[in-house]
């Protein structure tokens, strides 16, 4: 499943009605939490909870999941944002990532340097430090775009470098953090950023405290593989992790990843923070659903 599929799959869950719920049909019903703070998309418990987003918050909860992720935040009304936001408070679900600018996935952007691209992302950036603040947010997702094939791949990254610059003067004094995402060649053939030191060397360069990396292990697996030590190098400027098995990008174990290791290395390191769960179900339906989270379960004994 390929990340514009899950753009357009959660825009169309923008457009749902939201139906508030009593909160006291929950009691006893919730699942003890996992040890990390793993963080299913709307849409992946569909079937088990319905339409309804106020209903998957509360079956993500009862679940024993502490977080959210929602590629599509940004784009949805206000009022919707604030009910998702009010929602997760009660149930104690953290916010995870949120796509924060329009991706080019066919032409460059921010390897371009200075120009209309350049300033339509500085300004999606505002917006989404607003939509950040308004949902609880932390992290937002920058992918830089794809290659400018006729510039030197040094004057690219000088030009990422300073657009990054530039972002971070707008989002530190709100504490909010961009995390770079590294997507595999495979799905995503001519994109600029692809690996984990290729990541972490722009923020090094970039030497602001909201410019991280975001570690896709489904996407590192394809790329680089050597998922462990790539964690380790690289973690003083890894802020999140999002998952997905391969072959198929579906739930853990479904695959070839081990991820109960990764898991139990990433928590050994003392994470706090999220892991988005950027993937699909193997099977269809609520007996998918289930066993979404029974992978979970399994690799989250450590």
């Amino acid at each position: 499943m390929r990340r514009r599929n899950f753009l357009r799959n959660n825009l169309l869950a923008a457009t749902i009605p939201i139906v508030g719920l009593n909160l006291s049909s929950f009691t006893n019903r919730q699942q003890e939490k996992f040890k990390l703070k793993y963080a299913p998309h709307f849409g992946m418990f569909k079937n088990s909870a319905g339409d309804d987003l106020m209903s998957q918050l509360d079956f993500m909860a009862d679940q024993g999941f502490s977080a959210l992720e929602d590629n599509n935040m940004r784009t949805r009304e206000v009022s919707v944002q604030e009910s998702i936001a009010k929602r997760m408070g009660q149930r104690g679900i953290d916010m995870g990532v949120f796509v924060a600018h329009t991706i080019y996935w066919t032409e460059p952007s921010l390897t371009l340097g200075a120009g209309d691209k350049r300033d339509q992302f500085l300004k999606e950036i505002r917006e989404s430090a607003e939509v950040a603040k308004r949902v609880n947010a932390k992290w937002m997702t920058v992918v830089p775009g794809h290659l400018a094939l006729k510039k030197d791949m040094g004057y690219q990254t000088a030009n990422v470098v300073e657009t990054l610059k530039r972002a971070c003067d707008i989002l530190e004094p709100h504490g909010l953090i961009i995390v770079l995402e590294p997507l595999n060649f495979r799905d995503h053939p001519g994109l600029f950023l692809t690996k984990v030191p290729q990541a972490y060397e722009i923020c090094k360069a970039v030497d602001s405290p909201s410019c991280k990396i975001l570690d896709d292990i489904y996407h590192q697996q394809i790329t680089e593989g050597n998922l462990i030590p790539n964690i380790d190098l690289a973690w003083d400027e890894i802020a999140y992790f999002q998952v997905g098995d391969n072959p198929g990008r579906n739930e853990p174990t479904s695959g070839e990843i081990n991820y109960r290791n990764v898991f139990k290395h990433i928590h050994s390191k003392g994470f706090k923070g999220i892991i988005g769960m950027e993937h699909g179900n193997s099977q269809q339906g609520k007996e998918g659903e289930r066993r979404v989270i029974d992978a979970y379960r399994e690799v989250d004994k450590f």
